[in-house]
């Protein structure tokens, strides 16, 4: 077992479970996507304060960072309903067009003191420009179109000019939120910071994402007010990862870098990282929840690469799946259980001394909070106190953590419903390609490929990588050999595979820097 680093001294918690084996927190409603935004905050807010994934080996888990709220560019993309309206309304009278428009934002800017909108209209003069530029940069808004508050949308990270924290506004207070930014980016900071290629990643990360100068993060920087202008900035801290040093860490950081030497656009990276990130956090999660059990196992995912027909390689991966949505609270289960096997407990409960059971139970998991005593008060023994515990915290864990592995599989095109009422791992086009770009650096032989997918992620697809399920009779070489040519195809129609005779197949990354090592 690996050790792990203390709990924060200050954290307010009904319970620390998920938090101790994974850390604070993994949250399935913060997508891949908005832990990727949430990372870029945390790196732009560092880097200002010459931070830039910096963490001092002797003061582990003090991240504090003070992200932007740019409440003046939020009001003017998602909180301005009536710009088109007025803009149609008064046409071919610029003046009137403001007018209008700026009086009806006024009275409606929450969280913004005497906002004071007339940098615009110097700026753009007319106002049609001024509009059709806003809906440019409004269609950039992550993950499309959704239900969410206007304070919880967020556009594409063309810059630092472009980075803001997720906020609950109502009337003029401010808050920061947690629902969306729920702290799975400052996790992915973390291990960053922990990986020993914190320099290089910087490296690539500022020139690449962070560029003031870019010519689209300049053009949302003119839709904001000249500084200074004053606005809510919440500090953020209690970030907790558990582990010093992983291999996850590094093979986050490597793949990463990998992915740099590809000869793409700085934008063109972002999904790519968002789908590689996202796969690495479930193999960490995993990765943790075995390591809490016991296990020396390591995390094997069977993918069906879907056909024309079902095969018995559907329900491998159907199973595949199964196993390891269940294992977060199989680990929980473990975790909570071992603390009836010490020395401590056993004699409490000899003595049924409720009142040391109650103390333990405090300093082991943080529960009862001081305010719920009374929960335990009345439960007549050890073992009903823990029946008590264990309950609640399969009903926490069932909440978010529980549903993490489910949620960023299919986030990231690695699990699916598709023709089957079950889900399964079968991969996306998006996923295989970014696979491609991050495994191949110029041209790799197909079986070699393969090989490859199953030691650095476990993937399972041809037959010698099954080999325990096809000796178990629960499948044929066959059918692995014909779920792998079903891959081949795939490929090739994509363009990222080449058939060089009936021996002979090579994927092909297109995107390689020719001749690089």
């Amino acid at each position: 077992m690996l050790d792990r680093l203390p709990p924060h001294k200050k954290i307010d918690s009904d319970m620390w479970v998920d938090e101790a084996i994974w850390g604070h927190r993994l949250y399935d409603e913060e997508t891949p996507w908005l832990c990727f935004m949430e990372f870029l905050n945390v790196l732009n807010a560092e880097i200002e304060e010459n931070r830039g994934l910096k963490e001092d080996a002797e003061k582990r888990n003090e991240l504090s960072y003070s992200p932007k709220s740019r409440l003046y560019l939020r009001h003017i993309l998602f909180n301005s309903p009536q710009m088109s309206l007025i803009a149609k309304q008064f046409r071919n009278d610029s003046n009137a067009q403001w007018s209008k428009w700026m009086e009806s934002m006024i009275s409606n800017m929450g969280g913004v003191d005497h906002p004071d909108l007339n940098y615009l209209q110097d700026r753009f003069i007319d106002f049609e420009k001024f509009v059709e530029i806003v809906e440019f940069v409004r269609s950039s808004t992550i993950e499309g179109e959704n239900n969410k508050r206007w304070s919880s949308q967020f556009i594409f990270p063309y810059g630092p000019d472009c980075l803001y924290e997720d906020l609950d506004v109502k009337d003029d207070k401010v808050t920061s939120d947690r629902r969306f930014f729920s702290r799975t980016g400052e996790l992915l900071y973390l291990m960053l910071c922990r990986s020993g290629r914190q320099e290089e990643i910087l490296d690539q990360l500022s020139s690449k994402f962070l560029n003031p100068d870019s010519k689209l993060n300049r053009l949302v920087a003119g839709l904001q007010p000249p500084a200074p202008v004053q606005e809510y900035r919440g500090i953020r801290t209690n970030t907790y990862l558990p582990y010093v040093d992983l291999e996850e860490y590094r093979n986050l950081a490597d793949d990463w870098l990998s992915l740099f030497k590809c000869n793409l656009s700085a934008y063109d990276f972002i999904p790519y990282l968002v789908d590689l990130t996202g796969l690495h956090m479930v193999i960490y999660s995993l990765k943790r929840a075995y390591q809490t059990i016991g296990s020396d196992e390591s995390p094997v995912f069977v993918l069906e690469i879907i056909g024309p027909k079902k095969t018995v390689i559907r329900d491998l991966a159907a199973e595949s799946f199964s196993q390891n949505n269940n294992l977060s609270q199989r680990a929980v289960e473990a975790y909570i259980g071992s603390i009836k096997y010490t020395e401590r407990w056993t004699s409490a409960a000899q003595e049924n001394d409720i009142t040391e059971i109650r103390a333990l139970m405090k300093e082991t998991f943080m529960w009862p909070k001081d305010s719920k005593d009374h929960t335990i008060t009345n439960l007549g023994t050890p073992d009903a106190v823990f029946e008590e515990f264990a309950e609640a915290v399969e009903r926490r864990h069932r909440q978010h953590v529980g549903k993490f592995h489910g949620g960023w599989t299919r986030e990231i095109g690695l699990s699916s419903r598709r023709g089957s009422r079950r889900i399964r791992y079968a991969p996306h086009d998006s996923l295989l390609k970014t696979l491609v770009l991050v495994v191949v650096q110029e041209r790799m032989e197909f079986k070699e490929f393969l090989d490859t997918l199953y030691s650095k992620y476990g993937f399972i697809i041809d037959a010698p990588q099954a080999r325990k399920y096809i000796d178990s009779g629960r499948a044929d070489q066959a059918d692995f050999k014909e779920n792998a040519k079903r891959l081949e195809q795939r490929l090739s129609s994509m363009g990222l595979l080449m058939r060089l005779s009936d021996a002979c197949a090579y994927v092909e990354n297109p995107f390689a820097i020719r001749g690089a090592n």
